[in-house]
């Protein structure tokens, strides 16, 4: 399961939302983030960022 560091969910009327220490799956209905505030399920994507600075932990 893919880590960010950041992660910014572009929506489709452009605004974004951005999380903070993730993991994240991408589906075809959106994109499930795992944060310390607990699980999200985002259906409204146009796109996403993420970035890792940090090597990725097992």
């Amino acid at each position: 399961m893919p880590q960010a560091d950041t992660l910014t969910v572009v929506h489709h009327d452009d605004t974004r939302t951005r999380f903070k220490d993730v993991r994240y799956e991408l589906h075809r209905d959106g994109i499930r983030i795992w944060s310390d505030e607990g699980e999200h399920h985002v259906t409204d994507v146009l796109m996403t960022h993420a970035y890792r600075q940090r090597d990725a932990t097992h």
